[in-house]
């Protein structure tokens, strides 16, 4: 999860250094979005102009800001020069984890808005330091539960502490026009997200971009309650380091992994009790509460933050990437549960092929083995300034649809009035023998077909070819021709398609297996698979096994998150499970395939096969290899529920 924290550093223009000098530490990818050239030169040269622009223009003003229960959180305010009582301006809010530095009124950042339009524009920017974290007094919690009825001052939460920073800081910053917006990506985008609960009534516009929702289900650390090893463990040698007291010294360093090899580095660690002993030495709190919770009860419930998105008067414009390794879930269901209990208010979402932050740090023209053909963040950038100039600037009125997606595959954007596309049509892909993939069920002739493996966790599946210690961004959309080779991994293919076939919203994996052992993983990967002779300028395509959507499933909670279930040995069981939206293309000529194994290391910790009560403190003789079997016959038809989108070619609709 170091990624996270780099994106959302990126993303916010928050720099390790102090000074306005030190322009040349911001993302060089961020400044290339702008099309202030390629080159190192360029990019240096257009770095420091906007640190420069920003010294120019900009006084900086720090304060200590109280909140309810007497705590002070640190806030750092850069305010337009040109400022003057007749001469007011809105104010721009992120408050984040990750740090407001450099810290000093004479200490500027090199970035304040999500780009550089923005400071030209115009606006009060404000950046504070969450409770508990960096300046801010107060202890911080990860992913602090939220309070729906606050009996007094002690009840505070994210939304509580947001609301009263607002409230301050419209009443004391002077020259601003009484609008607040708020941004932030990842952890910032869940504080985003917390904020517009019961709006301050100056809060007119927010954009939870890749927001945290729910750390069990689908964000960050877990996917479908399967641990994400590489992450968490990454993530929480740095950011679990408990704070004694409020500091400006952030203090990150990298995890002295000894190789270069991730995976080699995890197989070697064994099991996961394996942590404390050799390197956390329990010193990490929050990885201390992974390990106690191994299964969604109350303590992960009470951080799902999507239940209480409700009295939200801002209008809200939430944003994602479909190749975002790390916060997908979160913007789907975000926008679905401001939809749901907000009726009336102006809830827009976008999402573009972008990777975690890519809408600000990068061209997102290519994503691993996918190209798009164009610098996409150049069509979504200015709509987002776009969306907070008319809210709190009373701009123009933007143009925005309900849903402004990206269509992969066949790389163009289109405007919804819903997501899924009111239009798509829930419909189902079978498998069947000798690896075949259609709409059509199995026939009775093919009762008792299924295909296995043996899935051994000393030799896991990897999920990516790439030799490295962080995890992989772009194994999202990575050629899985290497998988697929592998005893462990089945796949299913369609024929080659006659017309396009266009998926447009959420999946469902419909599975009929069983396990030798007394538990096991499954994961279920969408791809799309090239003609033989297809080409990308000069690189050779073809048969490139593209994936499109990858999740997995701990299928120990196929009866419920809270509720962990062994198998029995050799018994046929359903195992059904949500996975994320896509909106893909696959195209004429093209074929489509799904692909099912029982391991995605290190993304994902090694299951031990036989079932324990907690995987966190499973030993080594319980990580056993077992026979998976996967069953495609007309009463145990395993398939991929998927939402067909009828082509714009009313003739070729499939």
């Amino acid at each position: 999860m170091l990624a996270l924290l780099l994106a959302t550093l990126f993303a916010t223009g928050l720099t390790a250094q102090a000074g306005a000098a030190n322009a040349t530490t911001a993302t060089a990818a961020s400044i290339a979005v702008q099309g202030q050239g390629n080159s190192s030169d360029d990019l240096t040269s257009a770095l420091k102009q906007r640190a420069e622009f920003i010294r120019e223009h900009y006084s900086k003003f720090e304060y200590r800001i109280p909140v309810r229960d007497g705590k002070t959180l640190f806030t750092a305010v850069y305010m337009p020069l040109d400022a003057s009582a007749r001469k007011t301006y809105p104010m721009l809010l992120v408050r984040t984890p990750y740090s407001v530095a450099p810290y000093g009124a004479d200490n500027y950042k090199t970035q304040l808005g999500p780009t550089a339009e923005y400071e030209k524009e115009g606006y009060i920017f404000v950046f504070q330091d969450v409770r508990g974290t960096n300046m801010s007094e107060g202890e911080f919690v990860n992913m602090r539960p939220h309070i729906d009825v606050k009996k007094s001052s002690a009840d505070i939460d994210e939304s509580s502490d947001t609301y009263d920073s607002i409230d301050w800081l419209v009443k004391h910053i002077p020259h601003n026009n009484g609008k607040v917006g708020q941004w932030g990506i990842s952890y910032p985008g869940f504080y985003t997200s917390a904020g517009a609960i019961d709006s301050h009534p100056a809060l007119k516009a927010v954009s939870p971009q890749a927001p945290i929702a729910d750390w069990f289900r689908g964000d960050d650390m877990h996917r479908n309650g399967a641990f994400n090893l590489q992450m968490g463990f990454g993530f929480f040698y740095n950011f679990g380091q408990p704070r004694p007291q409020p500091t400006d010294q952030r203090g990150w360093k990298d995890f002295p992994f000894g190789t270069p090899d991730s995976y080699q580095f995890f197989l070697d660690l064994g099991p996961l009790s394996n942590v404390n002993r050799l390197h956390f030495k329990n010193g990490i709190p929050f990885w201390n509460d992974i390990i106690a919770h191994p299964d969604y009860d109350q303590f992960w419930q009470s951080r799902n933050l999507l239940p209480h998105l409700k009295n939200i008067k801002a209008a809200v414009l939430t944003v994602g990437g479909w190749y975002d390794t790390e916060d997908l879930y979160g913007p789907l269901q975000t926008y679905r549960a401001i939809e749901k209990q907000n009726p009336g208010i102006r809830n827009t979402l976008v999402v573009g092929p972008w990777t975690h932050g890519g809408w600000t740090r990068t061209d997102g023209d290519r994503v691993g083995d996918a190209g798009f053909g164009y610098k996409t963040v150049k069509n979504y950038q200015p709509v987002e300034l776009a969306f907070f100039r008319h809210y709190l600037k009373d701009g123009e009125q933007p143009v925005l649809p309900e849903a402004w997606m990206f269509e992969t595959g066949a790389n163009r954007w289109r405007s919804f009035d819903s997501w899924p596309p009111k239009d798509s049509r829930e419909q189902t892909l079978y498998f069947h023998a000798n690896g075949r993939l259609n709409f059509t069920p199995p026939a009775a002739g093919e009762d008792g077909g299924f295909d296995e493996y043996i899935s051994d966790p000393q030799k896991p599946v990897p999920y990516t070819t790439e030799i490295m210690t962080r995890w992989s961004k772009e194994y999202i959309a990575a050629d899985q021709r290497f998988a697929s080779r592998r005893p462990d991994v089945l796949s299913w293919q369609s024929e080659v398609l006659d017309k396009d076939v266009t998926l447009a919203g959420p999946l469902q994996a419909s599975l009929f297996v069983s396990t030798s052992g007394t538990d096991a993983d499954f994961v279920v990967k969408l791809i799309d698979l090239n003609p033989p002779d297809l080409k990308d300028g000069s690189v050779n395509r073809g048969n490139q096994q593209t994936l499109v959507r990858g999740e997995p499933f701990r299928a120990r909670y196929r009866e419920g998150f809270d509720k962990p279930t062994a198998f029995v040995p050799g018994a046929v069981t359903p195992v059904q499970f949500a996975i994320n939206d896509v909106f893909h293309t696959f195209q004429r000529g093209h074929r489509i395939m799904v692909q099912v194994q029982s391991s995605w290391f290190p993304f994902i910790d090694r299951n031990p096969q036989t079932f324990v009560p907690n995987i966190f403190e499973a030993k080594d003789s319980d990580f056993v290899k077992a026979t998976q079997r996967v069953y495609h016959s007309s009463g145990q038809a395993s398939a991929l529920k998927v939402r067909v989108l009828p082509s714009p070619d009313a003739a070729a609709a499939p």
